[in-house]
Protein backbone atom coordinates (compact mmCIF):
# COMPACT_ATOMS: atom_id res chain seq x y z
CA UNK A 1 0.00 0.00 0.00
CA UNK A 2 2.72 2.26 0.97
CA UNK A 3 4.85 1.55 -2.45
CA UNK A 4 1.79 2.17 -4.34
CA UNK A 5 1.11 5.71 -2.13
CA UNK A 6 4.48 6.72 -2.56
CA UNK A 7 4.41 6.02 -6.46
CA UNK A 8 1.66 8.18 -6.66
CA UNK A 9 2.60 11.14 -4.69
CA UNK A 10 6.38 11.52 -6.14
CA UNK A 11 4.33 11.41 -10.07
CA UNK A 12 1.86 13.65 -8.95
CA UNK A 13 4.75 16.34 -7.43
CA UNK A 14 6.67 16.15 -10.61
CA UNK A 15 8.31 19.49 -10.42
CA UNK A 16 9.51 18.91 -6.64
CA UNK A 17 10.55 15.28 -7.45
CA UNK A 18 12.57 16.05 -10.43
CA UNK A 19 14.44 18.45 -8.50
CA UNK A 20 15.19 16.25 -5.77
CA UNK A 21 15.94 13.51 -7.60
CA UNK A 22 18.46 16.03 -10.04
CA UNK A 23 20.31 16.73 -6.75
CA UNK A 24 20.70 12.97 -6.03
CA UNK A 25 21.80 12.16 -9.73
CA UNK A 26 24.42 15.02 -9.98
CA UNK A 27 25.26 14.45 -6.54
CA UNK A 28 26.06 10.33 -7.45
CA UNK A 29 27.95 11.51 -10.55
CA UNK A 30 30.35 13.95 -8.86
CA UNK A 31 31.08 12.10 -6.12
CA UNK A 32 31.76 8.55 -8.85
CA UNK A 33 33.72 10.76 -11.20
CA UNK A 34 35.87 12.31 -7.92
CA UNK A 35 36.29 9.05 -6.68
CA UNK A 36 37.62 7.22 -9.89
CA UNK A 37 39.87 9.53 -10.73
CA UNK A 38 41.10 9.65 -7.39
CA UNK A 39 41.61 5.88 -7.33
CA UNK A 40 42.98 5.83 -11.10
CA UNK A 41 45.25 8.94 -10.09
CA UNK A 42 46.98 6.82 -7.40
CA UNK A 43 47.01 3.24 -9.21
CA UNK A 44 48.62 5.15 -11.95
CA UNK A 45 51.24 6.26 -9.52
CA UNK A 46 51.77 3.21 -7.55
CA UNK A 47 52.04 1.41 -11.11
CA UNK A 48 54.96 3.85 -11.89
CA UNK A 49 56.70 4.13 -9.00
CA UNK A 50 57.01 0.18 -8.34
CA UNK A 51 57.98 -0.34 -12.16
CA UNK A 52 60.01 2.36 -12.10
CA UNK A 53 62.32 0.46 -9.86
CA UNK A 54 61.48 -1.64 -6.41
CA UNK A 55 59.33 -4.01 -8.34
CA UNK A 56 55.86 -5.13 -6.28
CA UNK A 57 57.97 -7.57 -4.00
CA UNK A 58 60.90 -7.89 -3.17
CA UNK A 59 63.09 -10.62 -1.43
CA UNK A 60 66.65 -10.22 1.05
CA UNK A 61 68.70 -11.59 3.20
CA UNK A 62 68.32 -10.87 6.90
CA UNK A 63 67.73 -7.41 7.70
CA UNK A 64 69.52 -5.92 4.65
CA UNK A 65 66.20 -4.12 3.61
CA UNK A 66 66.52 -1.55 6.67
CA UNK A 67 70.40 -2.09 7.49
CA UNK A 68 72.11 -2.60 3.80
CA UNK A 69 75.43 -4.49 3.97
CA UNK A 70 77.40 -5.34 1.11
CA UNK A 71 77.91 -8.91 3.03
CA UNK A 72 74.45 -9.54 3.45
CA UNK A 73 74.04 -11.22 0.34
CA UNK A 74 71.42 -13.72 -0.99
CA UNK A 75 73.86 -17.32 -1.59
CA UNK A 76 71.50 -19.46 -2.23
CA UNK A 77 69.57 -17.96 -5.87
CA UNK A 78 68.43 -21.27 -7.15
CA UNK A 79 65.32 -22.21 -3.98
CA UNK A 80 64.54 -18.35 -4.74
CA UNK A 81 64.58 -19.02 -8.78
CA UNK A 82 62.61 -22.32 -8.61
CA UNK A 83 59.55 -21.03 -5.84
CA UNK A 84 59.38 -17.45 -8.21
CA UNK A 85 59.75 -19.99 -11.48
CA UNK A 86 56.71 -22.01 -10.31
CA UNK A 87 54.16 -19.30 -8.57
CA UNK A 88 52.00 -18.69 -11.59
CA UNK A 89 51.45 -15.14 -10.19
CA UNK A 90 54.82 -13.91 -10.46
CA UNK A 91 55.39 -12.72 -13.99
CA UNK A 92 59.13 -11.77 -13.89
CA UNK A 93 62.08 -11.43 -11.26
CA UNK A 94 65.39 -9.83 -11.68
CA UNK A 95 68.68 -10.18 -9.55
CA UNK A 96 70.44 -6.92 -8.15
CA UNK A 97 73.16 -5.97 -6.32
CA UNK A 98 74.07 -2.78 -4.56
CA UNK A 99 77.20 -0.86 -3.05
CA UNK A 100 77.88 2.34 -2.60
CA UNK A 101 81.33 4.06 -4.31
CA UNK A 102 83.09 7.14 -5.89
CA UNK A 103 83.16 8.36 -9.28
CA UNK A 104 86.34 9.56 -10.63
CA UNK A 105 86.12 11.69 -14.11
CA UNK A 106 89.19 13.85 -15.52
CA UNK A 107 88.66 16.79 -12.94
CA UNK A 108 85.60 16.21 -11.05
CA UNK A 109 84.38 13.48 -8.01
CA UNK A 110 81.36 12.16 -6.50
CA UNK A 111 79.67 9.68 -4.20
CA UNK A 112 77.56 7.13 -6.26
CA UNK A 113 75.13 4.08 -6.02
CA UNK A 114 76.25 1.26 -7.73
CA UNK A 115 73.90 -1.15 -8.92
CA UNK A 116 74.31 -4.34 -10.52
CA UNK A 117 71.35 -5.61 -12.44
CA UNK A 118 70.91 -8.64 -15.45
CA UNK A 119 70.63 -6.73 -18.88
CA UNK A 120 68.04 -9.85 -20.01
CA UNK A 121 65.69 -10.14 -16.75
CA UNK A 122 66.06 -5.99 -15.59
CA UNK A 123 63.77 -4.84 -18.48
CA UNK A 124 60.98 -7.18 -17.45
CA UNK A 125 60.71 -5.76 -13.95
CA UNK A 126 61.44 -2.41 -14.48
CA UNK A 127 61.44 0.59 -17.23
CA UNK A 128 65.24 1.04 -16.98
CA UNK A 129 65.25 1.10 -20.78
CA UNK A 130 62.56 3.24 -21.26
CA UNK A 131 64.35 6.01 -18.37
CA UNK A 132 67.48 6.10 -21.17
CA UNK A 133 67.87 9.39 -22.41
CA UNK A 134 70.75 9.29 -24.55
CA UNK A 135 73.23 6.05 -25.72
CA UNK A 136 71.87 2.33 -25.24
CA UNK A 137 71.23 -0.27 -23.43
CA UNK A 138 73.79 -2.41 -22.54
CA UNK A 139 74.24 -6.20 -23.09
CA UNK A 140 76.54 -8.60 -21.57
CA UNK A 141 78.51 -9.97 -24.95
CA UNK A 142 81.40 -7.82 -24.34
CA UNK A 143 85.00 -9.08 -24.56
CA UNK A 144 86.94 -9.57 -21.20
CA UNK A 145 89.73 -7.34 -22.25
CA UNK A 146 87.26 -4.55 -22.84
CA UNK A 147 86.49 -1.83 -20.24
CA UNK A 148 82.75 -1.86 -19.19
CA UNK A 149 79.69 -0.02 -20.14
CA UNK A 150 77.57 1.39 -17.17
CA UNK A 151 74.15 3.64 -17.14
CA UNK A 152 74.68 6.61 -15.60
CA UNK A 153 72.42 8.52 -14.36
CA UNK A 154 71.78 12.31 -15.83
CA UNK A 155 71.95 13.91 -12.95
CA UNK A 156 75.83 12.19 -12.33
CA UNK A 157 76.36 12.77 -16.20
CA UNK A 158 76.25 16.98 -15.12
CA UNK A 159 78.02 16.55 -12.15
CA UNK A 160 81.16 14.38 -13.36
CA UNK A 161 80.84 16.88 -17.01
CA UNK A 162 81.14 13.16 -18.42
CA UNK A 163 78.64 12.05 -21.99
CA UNK A 164 78.38 9.15 -24.20
CA UNK A 165 81.77 6.85 -24.44
CA UNK A 166 83.72 8.85 -21.51
CA UNK A 167 85.42 7.04 -19.15
CA UNK A 168 85.26 7.54 -15.27
CA UNK A 169 86.76 5.54 -12.58
CA UNK A 170 85.29 3.50 -9.96
CA UNK A 171 85.94 2.69 -6.91
CA UNK A 172 84.93 1.11 -3.61
CA UNK A 173 85.55 -1.59 -1.26
CA UNK A 174 84.92 -5.60 -2.00
CA UNK A 175 82.65 -8.27 0.35
CA UNK A 176 86.04 -9.38 1.05
CA UNK A 177 87.35 -6.18 2.81
CA UNK A 178 89.79 -5.29 -0.42
CA UNK A 179 89.76 -2.21 -2.58
CA UNK A 180 87.53 -2.52 -5.86
CA UNK A 181 88.45 -0.55 -8.34
CA UNK A 182 88.12 -0.39 -12.24
CA UNK A 183 87.83 1.81 -15.43
CA UNK A 184 84.23 1.92 -17.12
CA UNK A 185 82.68 3.56 -19.82
CA UNK A 186 79.48 5.97 -20.39
CA UNK A 187 77.33 3.60 -22.48
CA UNK A 188 74.50 5.91 -21.76
CA UNK A 189 72.21 8.06 -19.66
CA UNK A 190 69.42 7.48 -17.33
CA UNK A 191 66.74 9.84 -16.31
CA UNK A 192 66.65 13.70 -16.58
CA UNK A 193 68.26 16.43 -14.80
CA UNK A 194 65.24 16.81 -12.56
CA UNK A 195 64.92 13.07 -11.30
CA UNK A 196 65.06 12.29 -7.92
CA UNK A 197 67.99 9.75 -8.76
CA UNK A 198 71.39 11.52 -9.35
CA UNK A 199 73.72 9.21 -7.83
CA UNK A 200 73.12 5.94 -9.55
CA UNK A 201 75.38 3.98 -11.61
CA UNK A 202 73.97 0.61 -13.26
CA UNK A 203 76.41 -2.19 -14.38
CA UNK A 204 76.07 -5.65 -15.71
CA UNK A 205 75.78 -8.17 -12.87
CA UNK A 206 78.48 -10.06 -13.42
CA UNK A 207 80.96 -7.54 -13.69
CA UNK A 208 79.30 -5.62 -10.48
CA UNK A 209 80.06 -9.60 -8.60
CA UNK A 210 83.80 -9.87 -9.96
CA UNK A 211 84.08 -5.72 -8.73
CA UNK A 212 82.98 -6.17 -5.17
CA UNK A 213 84.04 -10.44 -5.06
CA UNK A 214 80.75 -11.41 -4.73
CA UNK A 215 81.30 -14.52 -6.11
CA UNK A 216 77.57 -15.36 -7.23
CA UNK A 217 75.67 -13.86 -4.63
CA UNK A 218 73.64 -10.72 -4.99
CA UNK A 219 72.02 -8.70 -2.79
CA UNK A 220 68.31 -8.66 -3.87
CA UNK A 221 65.72 -10.00 -5.60
CA UNK A 222 62.89 -7.69 -7.55
CA UNK A 223 59.72 -9.18 -8.98
CA UNK A 224 56.12 -8.38 -10.48
CA UNK A 225 52.93 -10.07 -9.75
CA UNK A 226 49.69 -10.49 -11.82
CA UNK A 227 47.62 -8.05 -9.70
CA UNK A 228 49.83 -5.05 -7.57
CA UNK A 229 46.79 -4.95 -5.20
CA UNK A 230 47.57 -8.57 -4.33
CA UNK A 231 51.10 -8.19 -3.31
CA UNK A 232 50.98 -7.80 0.55
CA UNK A 233 48.55 -11.46 0.42
CA UNK A 234 51.30 -12.94 -2.34
CA UNK A 235 54.61 -11.74 -0.26
CA UNK A 236 52.80 -13.56 2.83
CA UNK A 237 52.68 -16.50 0.56
CA UNK A 238 56.10 -16.45 -0.52
CA UNK A 239 57.77 -15.83 3.04
CA UNK A 240 55.98 -19.32 4.16
CA UNK A 241 58.21 -21.04 1.28
CA UNK A 242 61.46 -19.01 1.93
CA UNK A 243 62.07 -18.72 5.39
CA UNK A 244 65.18 -18.25 5.05
CA UNK A 245 64.61 -14.57 3.47
CA UNK A 246 62.67 -11.85 4.05
CA UNK A 247 60.29 -11.43 1.48
CA UNK A 248 58.70 -7.58 1.64
CA UNK A 249 55.70 -6.11 -0.58
CA UNK A 250 56.41 -2.56 -2.16
CA UNK A 251 54.12 -1.16 1.13
CA UNK A 252 57.28 -2.31 3.15
CA UNK A 253 60.09 -1.52 0.66
CA UNK A 254 58.68 1.92 0.40
CA UNK A 255 56.81 2.54 3.98
CA UNK A 256 57.23 6.66 3.65
CA UNK A 257 56.10 6.68 0.01
CA UNK A 258 52.98 4.40 1.03
CA UNK A 259 52.04 5.89 4.39
CA UNK A 260 52.01 9.62 2.98
CA UNK A 261 49.95 8.41 -0.46
CA UNK A 262 47.19 6.97 2.13
CA UNK A 263 47.21 9.82 4.21
CA UNK A 264 46.62 11.79 1.09
CA UNK A 265 43.74 9.84 0.10
CA UNK A 266 42.28 10.05 3.11
CA UNK A 267 42.26 13.84 2.70
CA UNK A 268 40.33 13.82 -0.51
CA UNK A 269 37.85 12.17 1.06
CA UNK A 270 36.83 15.47 3.14
CA UNK A 271 36.42 17.26 -0.26
CA UNK A 272 34.08 14.25 -0.62
CA UNK A 273 32.33 14.91 2.51
CA UNK A 274 31.98 18.09 1.35
CA UNK A 275 29.68 17.01 -1.78
CA UNK A 276 27.74 15.17 0.15
CA UNK A 277 26.69 17.61 2.38
CA UNK A 278 25.73 19.90 -0.71
CA UNK A 279 23.82 16.97 -2.48
CA UNK A 280 22.25 16.27 1.48
CA UNK A 281 21.30 20.05 1.53
CA UNK A 282 19.55 19.91 -1.09
CA UNK A 283 17.55 17.06 -0.82
CA UNK A 284 16.30 18.29 2.87
CA UNK A 285 15.17 21.47 1.72
CA UNK A 286 13.15 19.78 -1.44
CA UNK A 287 11.42 17.01 1.37
CA UNK A 288 10.64 19.81 3.36
CA UNK A 289 8.82 21.89 1.10
CA UNK A 290 7.47 18.89 0.16
CA UNK A 291 6.22 18.32 3.77
CA UNK A 292 5.41 22.04 4.20
CA UNK A 293 3.07 21.86 0.78
CA UNK A 294 1.63 19.03 1.87
CA UNK A 295 0.60 20.16 5.30
CA UNK A 296 -3.48 20.26 4.78
CA UNK A 297 -3.10 16.76 2.83
CA UNK A 298 -1.06 14.79 6.20
CA UNK A 299 -3.62 16.80 8.01
CA UNK A 300 -7.11 15.06 6.54
CA UNK A 301 -5.00 11.31 6.86
CA UNK A 302 -4.81 12.10 10.22
CA UNK A 303 -8.02 12.87 10.43
CA UNK A 304 -9.06 9.91 9.02
CA UNK A 305 -7.01 7.78 10.95
CA UNK A 306 -3.63 7.54 9.23
CA UNK A 307 -1.12 6.79 12.26
CA UNK A 308 2.00 8.88 12.81
CA UNK A 309 4.04 6.03 12.28
CA UNK A 310 2.16 5.79 9.15
CA UNK A 311 3.18 9.24 7.85
CA UNK A 312 6.89 8.37 8.85
CA UNK A 313 7.17 5.34 6.73
CA UNK A 314 5.08 7.15 4.02
CA UNK A 315 7.76 9.84 3.57
CA UNK A 316 10.65 7.31 4.23
CA UNK A 317 9.30 5.42 1.21
CA UNK A 318 8.94 8.10 -0.75
CA UNK A 319 12.23 9.33 -0.61
CA UNK A 320 13.67 5.63 -0.93
CA UNK A 321 11.79 5.18 -4.30
CA UNK A 322 12.68 8.40 -5.34
CA UNK A 323 16.13 7.98 -4.66
CA UNK A 324 16.78 4.48 -6.13
CA UNK A 325 15.24 6.02 -9.44
CA UNK A 326 17.96 9.02 -9.26
CA UNK A 327 20.77 6.91 -8.67
CA UNK A 328 19.23 4.62 -11.31
CA UNK A 329 20.00 7.72 -13.97
CA UNK A 330 22.74 8.66 -12.03
CA UNK A 331 24.60 5.48 -13.45
CA UNK A 332 23.62 5.77 -16.80
CA UNK A 333 25.36 9.10 -16.92
CA UNK A 334 28.46 7.76 -14.76
CA UNK A 335 28.97 4.91 -16.43
CA UNK A 336 30.30 6.42 -20.08
CA UNK A 337 31.87 8.98 -18.23
CA UNK A 338 34.07 6.71 -15.63
CA UNK A 339 34.33 4.35 -18.46
CA UNK A 340 35.90 7.07 -21.12
CA UNK A 341 38.24 8.29 -17.91
CA UNK A 342 39.46 5.05 -17.46
CA UNK A 343 40.13 4.00 -21.22
CA UNK A 344 41.55 7.15 -22.57
CA UNK A 345 41.80 9.51 -19.66
CA UNK A 346 43.33 13.26 -20.44
CA UNK A 347 46.80 14.39 -20.62
CA UNK A 348 48.01 17.40 -19.09
CA UNK A 349 50.12 19.58 -21.62
CA UNK A 350 53.20 19.72 -19.30
CA UNK A 351 53.87 16.41 -16.43
CA UNK A 352 53.33 17.43 -13.20
CA UNK A 353 55.87 15.37 -10.03
CA UNK A 354 54.57 14.00 -7.22
CA UNK A 355 56.99 12.71 -5.03
CA UNK A 356 60.22 12.75 -7.78
CA UNK A 357 57.55 10.78 -10.32
CA UNK A 358 56.78 12.66 -13.56
CA UNK A 359 52.99 12.15 -13.70
CA UNK A 360 51.11 13.55 -17.18
CA UNK A 361 48.11 11.55 -17.82
CA UNK A 362 45.28 11.68 -15.99
CA UNK A 363 42.92 7.77 -16.10
CA UNK A 364 40.24 6.98 -13.84
CA UNK A 365 39.03 3.91 -12.71
CA UNK A 366 36.25 1.33 -13.46
CA UNK A 367 35.70 -0.74 -11.04
CA UNK A 368 32.92 -1.97 -8.11
CA UNK A 369 34.44 -0.06 -5.52
CA UNK A 370 34.00 3.51 -7.94
CA UNK A 371 30.51 2.68 -8.70
CA UNK A 372 28.55 1.02 -5.91
CA UNK A 373 30.24 3.26 -2.61
CA UNK A 374 29.19 6.60 -3.73
CA UNK A 375 25.68 4.47 -4.59
CA UNK A 376 25.11 3.18 -0.95
CA UNK A 377 26.82 6.31 0.59
CA UNK A 378 24.24 8.76 -1.20
CA UNK A 379 21.84 6.09 -0.38
CA UNK A 380 22.37 6.24 2.91
CA UNK A 381 22.80 10.16 3.23
CA UNK A 382 19.10 10.69 1.25
CA UNK A 383 17.48 8.51 3.34
CA UNK A 384 18.72 9.78 6.70
CA UNK A 385 17.88 13.05 5.42
CA UNK A 386 14.51 12.18 5.38
CA UNK A 387 14.03 11.50 8.57
CA UNK A 388 13.55 15.16 9.86
CA UNK A 389 10.73 15.77 7.53
CA UNK A 390 9.24 13.08 8.71
CA UNK A 391 9.15 13.62 12.30
CA UNK A 392 8.18 17.09 11.55
CA UNK A 393 5.05 15.51 9.52
CA UNK A 394 4.33 12.50 12.39
CA UNK A 395 3.85 15.62 14.60
CA UNK A 396 1.00 17.18 13.00
CA UNK A 397 -2.46 17.02 14.55
CA UNK A 398 -5.49 17.26 12.18
CA UNK A 399 -6.43 20.60 13.86
CA UNK A 400 -3.25 21.92 13.66
CA UNK A 401 -2.90 20.76 9.70
CA UNK A 402 -6.26 21.36 8.80
CA UNK A 403 -6.19 25.13 10.67
CA UNK A 404 -3.19 26.21 8.78
CA UNK A 405 -5.94 27.07 5.65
Amino acid sequence: MFINIAFRNIFRQKRRSILTGLSISAGYVLFTLTLSLIEGSYSNMIKLFTESHIGHIQIHSDDYLTRPKIYKSINDKSKIEQTLSADKRVISFTPRAYSPALSFSDEKTGPVQLIGIDPEKEPTVSRLREKITEGNFFNNSQDAGDKVHALISKGLAIKLDLEINDEFVLIGQGADGSIANDIFIVSGTVGSKSSPDKTSVYVPLTTMQAFLSLDNNVHEYALLIGDISQAQIVSQNLQSELSDFVVSPWQVVEEVFFKSMEADKQGNWVFLALVMIIVCIGVLNTIFMSVLERTREFGVMRAIGFRAVGLVTLIFTETILLTLLSLFLGILVALPLVLWFSEVGYMFPEPMDMGGIEFQHLKGELSLKVLFVPMGIVFLFATLTSALPAIRASRLTPVDALGRF
